[in-house]
C-alpha cells in the first residue's frame, strides 16, 4: 500500500521547529512521532491525526473527516482527513499543529 510522499513532505515542513520529530514507515503509510509520541501521518492520501479524544470529536463535525477505522473499529482520537480538508497550506498546518502539541503533552506525561 502505497502512501502520499507529497504530503508527507508537506507535513515534514509544517513541523519544522518541532522537538524530536521523527519520521516511520507503519500500518502501510508513514506516521511523524513527536517526542516519542506518534502524531500525524499519512495512510494513502488520507492525513490520519492523532488528537485529545474531545477536539477529534470536534473534528469529526468538520467536512472531510471521518474516523479513523483501520482495524474496522473507529479508534478513539484518531481521525483521517481526505485530502479536500487539507488541500491549503493553511489547512494542513492548522491540523498538523493540533496533533504535534497533543503528542507533545502525552510525551510530557499529560493524561491521555
Amino acid at each position: 500500500m502505497a502512501y502520499n510522499g507529497k504530503l508527507a513532505e508537506r507535513i515534514g515542513k509544517a513541523l519544522t521547529g518541532e522537538r524530536s520529530v521523527v519520521m516511520k514507515e507503519m500500518f502501510g503509510g508513514v506516521a511523524f512521532m513527536v517526542q516519542g509520541k506518534m502524531a500525524v501521518g499519512v495512510i494513502k492520501d488520507d492525513l490520519m491525526l492523532r488528537l485529545d479524544p474531545a477536539d477529534a470529536e470536534k473534528a469529526l463535525k468538520e467536512p472531510h473527516v471521518r474516523p479513523m477505522d483501520f482495524t474496522g473499529r473507529p479508534m478513539k482520537g484518531y481521525v483521517y482527513v481526505a485530502p479536500a480538508g487539507y488541500k491549503s497550506d493553511a489547512a494542513l498546518k492548522k491540523w498538523v499543529a493540533m496533533s504535534a502539541t497533543y503528542a507533545a503533552g502525552l510525551a510530557k506525561g499529560k493524561k491521555k
